[in-house]
């Protein structure tokens, strides 16, 4: 099962302060221990929500609207993406991860293949199947 990690912003991440040289270290340890067990997939940081854009889908009509946004709250400042047995697996990683001061994060299941049912044809199989293998030759040629 795959899972997404989503780092709450604060005020802070949106201020675009960086992260000291110490959580910098704390944190690549943690992350070093999740790759050496197999299950860090992907994981960054973001911009503050002042470089970023919403944009609203409205029938044919697209609305943008520039950062940043008024509730902090329902910002991301970063995420991982791992891949564990089970959902308190990665509940038992993340009650390791070096956070303090109030740090909120939100741990959500990934949709796989499987969970969409029969609406996921065996034509539609295969060409996700195929956009994942092309995805990975891309994102391995810009590494």
């Amino acid at each position: 099962m795959r899972v997404m990690v989503l780092v709450k912003a604060d005020k802070d991440s949106e201020a675009g302060v960086m992260p000291s040289e110490d959580l910098l270290t704390k944190m690549g340890a943690y992350n070093e221990e999740l790759v050496k067990a197999g299950v860090m997939l992907a994981g960054e940081g973001l911009h503050p929500s002042s470089k970023g854009i919403r944009m609203r889908f409205s029938g044919k009509e697209r609305a943008i609207t520039d950062g940043p946004f008024a509730e902090t709250k329902e910002l991301v400042c970063g995420f991982w993406l791992w891949q564990v047995k089970s959902f308190d697996e990665a509940v038992e990683w993340l009650k390791r991860a070096p956070f303090d001061g109030g740090t909120e994060i939100e741990l959500r299941r990934v949709f796989e293949m499987e969970d969409f049912g029969e609406a996921m044809t065996p034509a539609l199989r295969e060409q996700e199947a195929r956009l994942q293998t092309q995805a990975a030759k891309l994102a391995g040629k810009s590494a």
